[in-house]
Parts: structure tokens; C-alpha cells; sequence
């Protein structure tokens, strides 16, 4: 179990400077997973080394793939092909990772041996009935404690069936875990999405070299291909990016530059909705790094007022909704999130701890079962609860940059598992102490 710390977070100056965020977790998840599956040996610059993607790289070592690191955020992966992974010798630890979980579920259930997947306090409460149901529909079978939650225990030995899927819910782990079952089985495999999710599974096999088709809400691809190692650049994490993006925004005086930022157009609805706030942020240098879009976005202070978030940008922005309260906190009137359910079953319930930090801190928030009503105004001091949910963590560290006094953040240690130093980061561009206990 993770060690409990604390932070207690002062305000700042105006942030300034050029910073380099780490990679993209959900494509170094990706980027080691599929190294390892292909014939011949694939290079990943930009790993990210959080405990999270640590934790997945930890894995396929134990079903024995040889991977060398020669420096830190780099990985040398000697793939073994779709057919040589090894049966591990005991339970497989996801850590927090919850794609890391949910994609090895639908990897590992085509296997011809037996698994365990393991988790973390946090993890072990998050559900995976989501991806058991439709693996079993493909032929997987997959044993979890009760409520549908970990330890999953796979059997190995099924034979996997292609199948013409509809996800209930719109979940781009939920969609890859089909996809990478899909792999192995005899036929074709068709995902279709209420809503378009995030497409880091189908770029990145493509880029490994398996043919697929997709496009926004759909994926297709036949089973029975084989991956071709390739060279990875791991661009850096828009999710972790928010947080600097947020801060530069509601802080005077404050010009930040964000280098090579991933822009997944499945990743950036928080652009979206920061712009129609009337956030300044320009994206200059853009490129492309390992099949996805990057640039460098340049990010000034600016008066923001409350919007009512498109239902349609939601699943674009998942994992920024924290940072956006603590923008809405910020601005002026209110902010409307409707359609964001999916918040109650993150690594914590993200819609109540940020309705409870944000009231906490003397803003007022009315939460729906899908959403919350932010009404902006000054953010006080005091002390909130991050349930050990990263994102959480981070958020209130930015909303201390715009409060009244310290704010008291409990329970931090999981931000390592995503964005490793993110407090001497944030220190280096103008952010207040972070003392921690």
C-alpha cells in the first residue's frame, strides 16, 4: 500500500517560463504493451515513469519480455510476437492503473494460460464488470470478487469469437480491451461507440502495422495479424498539461509555454471548453509524434466566464474535468456539466470530491447525478480530501495558486503514478510551496 502524504499548498506569483510535461500515460500504457507483442525490438523515447506505466512494463516482464531501460524515460522492448508471451509466475500488480488493467484483461484473455490481475487499494474498488461483460461475449472467461470488482481472475485456454460490439457506456479502455481480444480471434471485430472515445489503441496498432479501420466511433480490425516492432515518441500528456493550462489561466500576470503537447482531437475537449470561457491558449510548432498530433501551446492569463459545457466535448475530457471545477471556480457566473457520469467511477467519485473540496473552499457547487453547477467566486483556504485520486490532488494544488491562503490537500501519494516531481515542476514556474507530511 502506497505511503499516505499530505501537501499543504500556498499561493504563488504569475507563472512564467517553458516546461516539458512528461509522456502521455495512456500511450507509453500502449507503447510497452504492443512492443511486446510485436516481432523484433521496438525503441519508446518519451516513457512516461510513473508507478502506473512502471507498473505495466513490471508485467510484461513477469510473462516474459525482456526490456531494458538505458535511460530514464526510455525503453528498449524485445517483443516476443502475439503468440509468445509466457505464464507468469504469480499475480500481476496493475498498481493504480486502471488502463493498464482493463487493456491486459481483454490482452490476457485470449492467452493460453491462466492470470491474476491485482490492484491497489483504489483499484481494487473501480469496476470491471464493464470489460467482462462484453469479453465474455467474445468467449473469455473472467472471475472477480463480488460487485465486479478486482482481483480479476482470467482463465486461459478460450477460444476467443470476433464480434459486431455497441459499448453501452463510451470508454476508450473498454473499446481497447475488445480490440486487443480481437486480435486473437478467428474473425473480425467491430466496436461501435454512442460517442466518439479516444483513439490511442487504433493508431498505435496501425503504427505497429496491424490493419485497421476506423474513425470516429467506430474501429474494425481482423484477427489473426501479427504486430511489427516499431520506433515510439511518447508526447506529452495533455491530461497532466490541464493542470498548467488551468493555472496560467486564472493567475494575473501569467504566460507559460507548454512544449509538445499531445492534441489527440479525442483528448482536447478541455480547449473546447476553456476557450469558449474565454481562456487565451495558442498552439504554435505543430507536429507529429508516433501517429499523434502535438504542438506547443502557449497559455495567458485571461478573464473567464461560465459556460455551459457541450454535452458532445464530455467524453473528450474525462480526465480534465477536475481541472476545469477549479476553472469554473474561477470564473465568472456559472458553469453547467451535464452527461459526465463516467466521474463517479474514476480512481475516486470525482464529481463529489470536487463538489465537497470546491464548497470546502467556500465555492458554491450543486451536484446531479451526472454533473454539478459551479457558481465562480473567490476560493478560500482550508483543507480537502483527495481520496487518493491524483487528478484530484493536483486540481486543488492549482486552485491554491488563486486562493485567499494555503490550502491542506490529504492523501497525495498517487500523483507520483501519473506525473512523477509534479510539484517541483509546478514550484519551477511560480507556484507556491508545496510542504508536505
Amino acid at each position: 500500500m502506497t505511503e499516505k502524504q499530505n501537501w499543504s499548498v500556498s499561493p504563488g506569483q504569475a507563472l512564467r517560463g517553458e516546461i516539458e510535461i512528461p509522456g502521455d500515460k495512456s500511450v507509453s500504457h500502449r507503447a510497452v504493451m504492443f512492443a511486446a507483442l510485436a516481432d523484433g525490438v521496438s525503441r519508446i523515447d518519451g516513457f512516461l515513469e510513473g508507478e502506473d506505466t512502471r507498473a505495466t512494463a513490471a508485467i510484461f516482464s513477469q510473462l516474459g519480455v525482456r526490456i531494458e531501460t538505458p535511460s530514464s524515460s526510455q525503453r528498449i522492448v524485445h517483443g516476443v510476437g502475439v503468440d509468445g508471451l509466457r505464464a507468469p509466475a504469480g499475480p500481476l500488480d496493475c498498481g493504480n492503473a486502471g488502463t493498464g488493467m482493463r487493456l491486459l484483461a481483454g490482452l490476457l484473455s485470449a492467452q493460453n494460460f491462466d492470470s491474476v490481475l491485482v490492484g491497489d487499494e483504489s483499484l481494487s474498488k473501480r469496476p470491471m464488470r464493464r470489460i467482462m461483460d462484453p469479453l465474455a461475449k467474445m468467449g473469455a472467461r473472467i472471475d472477480s470478487e463480488p460487485g465486479g470488482v478486482p482481483p480479476l481472475r482470467i482463465h486461459g485456454g478460450q477460444p476467443i469469437r470476433g464480434m459486431d460490439y455497441t459499448l453501452e457506456v463510451a470508454s476508450a479502455q473498454v473499446k481497447s480491451a475488445v480490440l486487443l481480444a480481437g486480435l486473437y480471434a478467428e474473425s473480425e471485430t467491430v466496436v461501435r461507440e454512442p460517442h466518439p472515445t479516444r483513439d490511442y489503441t487504433e493508431r498505435m496498432l496501425s503504427a505497429f502495422g496491424v490493419e485497421i479501420e476506423f474513425s470516429p466511433g467506430h474501429a474494425r480490425l481482423r484477427g489473426g495479424q501479427r504486430l511489427r516492432a516499431t520506433d515510439i515518441a511518447v508526447p506529452a500528456d495533455f491530461s497532466s498539461a490541464a493542470f498548467f493550462i488551468v493555472a496560467a489561466s486564472i493567475v494575473p500576470g501569467s504566460e507559460l509555454r507548454l512544449r509538445a503537447v499531445g492534441l489527440n482531437p479525442r483528448r482536447t475537449g478541455l480547449l473546447i471548453a476553456l476557450r469558449a470561457m474565454g481562456a487565451d491558449i495558442t498552439e504554435e510548432n505543430r507536429s507529429e509524434h508516433g501517429g499523434e498530433p502535438v504542438a506547443d501551446l502557449v497559455v495567458r492569463h485571461a478573464p473567464l466566464h461560465g459556460i455551459e459545457v457541450p454535452v458532445e466535448i464530455v467524453p473528450d475530457m474525462i480526465d480534465e474535468f477536475p481541472a476545469l471545477f477549479v476553472a469554473a471556480a474561477c470564473a465568472t457566473g456559472n458553469t453547467v456539466v451535464r452527461g459526465a457520469a463516467e466521474l463517479r467511477v474514476k480512481e475516486s467519485d470525482r464529481l463529489a470530491s470536487m463538489a465537497a473540496g470546491l464548497r470546502t473552499l467556500g465555492i458554491r457547487v450543486d451536484e446531479t447525478p451526472d454533473g454539478a453547477t459551479v457558481l465562480g467566486g473567490q476560493i478560500g483556504s482550508g483543507a480537502v480530501d483527495s481520496h487518493g485520486d491524483h487528478r484530484i490532488a493536483m486540481a486543488f494544488s492549482v486552485a491554491a495558486q488563486a486562493a485567499s491562503g494555503k490550502i491542506e490537500i490529504s492523501d497525495v501519494a498517487n500523483v507520483a503514478t501519473s506525473f512523477p516531481n509534479y510539484d517541483a515542476l509546478a514550484r519551477s514556474v511560480g507556484f507556491g510551496s508545496f510542504t508536505g507530511s
